[in-house]
This record gives C-alpha cells, sequence and structure tokens, in this order.
C-alpha cells in the first residue's frame, strides 16, 4: 500500500504523519531519529504483538522499553511518575527520542513524558488502535487523568513524526475497534458532510475492516484533524471544533469510573447528547438530528447515558472541563452534518435539565 504523506505545519513544528501498511521500517523513522538511544512505552497488551518488528528499525540505537498495564485506568500521575523514574535511570539525554507505541492512553502518557523530561523531549507515535490512528496520535495533545476528570493534567507537545500501520488494526478486540469509529463520525459531522454521507454508503465493508475502503477511511478522518489543527495548534480558535461531544462524554468517562467506557463509546454518546440538546435548542434540523444518531447505532456504537450516574456528578465533571472560561459552559454543538458551532454561554441549569430528562 501507497504511504501517504500528510504533512503539515502548526505553530509549533512541521511532522509528517505516515498511513500504510508495513512499516515498522529503519527507513521510516530515520529521518525522525536523534541521539543514540530510543525508548519505547508500550503496554502489556500491544507489546507482545509489535514490540519486536518495530525494535528491529532501531538497530543503530540503544534501545530501552517500559511497558505499562493496559487500560485508561492506568493514565495517572503515579504511572507518569514511574514512567519519568525509568527515563531517567537509563540516562535519556534531551536529543534522544521517546517512541509511544499503543493505543490513546500510551500516546498520551509517553507524549506527556517526552514533553516534560528534560524539559521537552522528541517523541514519535506510533498508533495501534483506530480511535488512535485518526485522533490522539495527530495534533500534540498529551496527558493524565486526575479522579476529578479526565486529562486535565497535560501539555500540548508535538510529535516529530506519526507512523500509522494499518496492519495494527487487524488485531484490535472488536469493541476497540467500533469504539474508534466514534471519532471518524465526529470528523465528518465537523468538517466534511461528503465523508458522513460515504461513511453511510460503506458500513458493511467497514465493519468487515475492507481495504482499500479501511485505508480512505484513515486517511479522510486524518486530513480533516490534521487541517484543523494546523490552523489552531493550541486550540485557541477553531481546533475546539474536535471536541464535540467530548463534554458530555468526558464527564460520563469520569462519573462512570475510568476503564467502565472506553473513550470512543464516552464521545459517541456525547456526540448524541449534543445533537439532542442542539435539536431541543431548535439549532439542528430534526433531519440531521437523526441521520447523526442513525450513523452512530448502524456501528453499534452507544447513544445513552449509562444506568446509574447522576446529573449533578455529571455538571460537576462538566464544569471542570477545559473549554469554560467562565461560570458558564462551553459546548461545540453540530449545527448541521458538515458544520459545527462553539457555544460559550450555555447555563449550567439548562444542560442539567436537559440531563435530567435523559437519564429519566
Amino acid at each position: 500500500m501507497k504511504i501517504i504523506d500528510l504533512s503539515f505545519e502548526t505553530e509549533l513544528s512541521h511532522y509528517k504523519i505516515l498511513i500504510g501498511k508495513d512499516l515498522f521500517k529503519k527507513e521510516i523513522f530515520a529521518d525522525a531519529l536523534t541521539g543514540d538511544s530510543v525508548f519505547i512505552v508500550s503496554n502489556e497488551t500491544v507489546a507482545p504483538l509489535y514490540l519486536e518488528p518495530l525494535t528491529s528499525a532501531f538497530s543503530d540505537y540503544k534501545v530501552h522499553t517500559y511497558l505499562l498495564p493496559d487500560g485508561e485506568e492506568y493514565k495517572t500521575l503515579e504511572y507518569w511518575q514511574c514512567l519519568l523514574g525509568e527515563m531517567i535511570k537509563v540516562g535519556l539525554r534531551r536529543n534522544d527520542t521517546v517512541i509511544a507505541l499503543g493505543g490513546g492512553v500510551i500516546g498520551d502518557i509517553a507524549g506527556f513524558a517526552a514533553a516534560t523530561l528534560n524539559r521537552g523531549m522528541s517523541v514519535i507515535q506510533v498508533p495501534t488502535t483506530l480511535l488512535s490512528l485518526v485522533d490522539s496520535s495527530v495534533g500534540g495533545k498529551t496527558a493524565v487523568n486526575h479522579p476529578l476528570g479526565k486529562n486535565l493534567i497535560g501539555a500540548f507537545h508535538q510529535p516529530s513524526l506519526v507512523v500509522s500501520d494499518i496492519s495494527t488494526l487487524s488485531s484490535l478486540p472488536r469493541r476497540q475497534y467500533l469504539a474508534g469509529i466514534s471519532e471518524i463520525i465526529k470528523a465528518s459531522i465537523i468538517a466534511d458532510s461528503e465523508f458522513f454521507e460515504w461513511l453511510n454508503s460503506n458500513v458493511s465493508s467497514i465493519l468487515a475492516l475492507k481495504d482499500p475502503t479501511i485505508s480512505e477511511m484513515v486517511e479522510r478522518a486524518c486530513r480533516i484533524k490534521a487541517d484543523i489543527v494546523a490552523l489552531d495548534a493550541k486550540e485557541s480558535g477553531v481546533r475546539a471544533w474536535l471536541n464535540l461531544g467530548h463534554t458530555f462524554g468526558h464527564a460520563i468517562e469520569t462519573c462512570a469510573g475510568y476503564g467502565a467506557l472506553l473513550h470512543g463509546e464516552a464521545v459517541s454518546i456525547g456526540i448524541c447528547l449534543a445533537a439532542k440538546f442542539n435539536y431541543e435548542r431548535q439549532g439542528l434540523s430534526k433531519a440531521d438530528y437523526e441521520k447523526i444518531t442513525c450513523l452512530i447505532d448502524k456501528f453499534g456504537l452507544p447513544g445513552k447515558i449509562p444506568t446509574g450516574l447522576k446529573s449533578s456528578e455529571l455538571i460537576s465533571a462538566m464544569r471542570l472541563d477545559k473549554k469554560n472560561s467562565s461560570e458558564m459552559l462551553t459546548l461545540i454543538l453540530p449545527a448541521k452534518v458538515g458544520r459545527v458551532m462553539i457555544n460559550k454561554a450555555v447555563s449550567v441549569d439548562e444542560v442539567e435539565n436537559f440531563l435530567i430528562k435523559q437519564i429519566d
């Protein structure tokens, strides 16, 4: 398969996102490596599958590895500190390279470690889940969770390279694969109604993991995110569009307990809630509301708040959302398929009353 170069400029850096198959080769990584050591961060699920073939690409370097347990519940300050301790012990220097091999959790915590050790080191993202291929590996957001909120502690730290090997999708559990599709649907709702209709027309092929459909899907979703990030690297404006579904979704993840829902599942619920909220406000047509919820349902993704969660708890978590700049809530809402709006003045009472109705 052809390697697709998605080079783009941001305020902070210039780097490439390579999408293809069988990319764990020395020549793929060569231009992005400096120093004489690489430090690979992975987890206990991904490492047995891909650590050895990836390591073979670094035969000219000292290679160190560190494995974390697998799961969102391990994306914490405690595990970040343990990771930093190991990086310090092996003597990593500022010009060495950190490599994140795994899904969004690994990309986030390894990226945050690279952002903070030695006041900043190079990091290469090697995503192995659909969600990380199309979303978390692109754009330089790094973070760990806090018990009071998801991704509250972190930094913007752009990678020097993203290597997205689509071959890794064949080893994904079905639930993980489907969860990644929510971020792809999100991208189409934000900026590309034609892509949304393409997804609607290719549900069967996408569910069956058929190429070249999968390759096209990943490329189109990455291009949408890359184009937006290139305009606004630090989320001071249009990059906030990418948080469609996340204000509701992050609150649900926090209140349900990290690990109870996959991130993509929480996002799919968040998208449905954002669409329904704006439909009830008459900011989204009934036709587009039904299109959005129908497509999410076609992929077997959840669209309703899990039982047992309380509206008051969800509101408390939403108040801590990083986009808020006042006592009002900031919500990213679909205006139609292919366009979203940023509303920075949504009252807490209005959202809580809406949530009460969804839970009842």
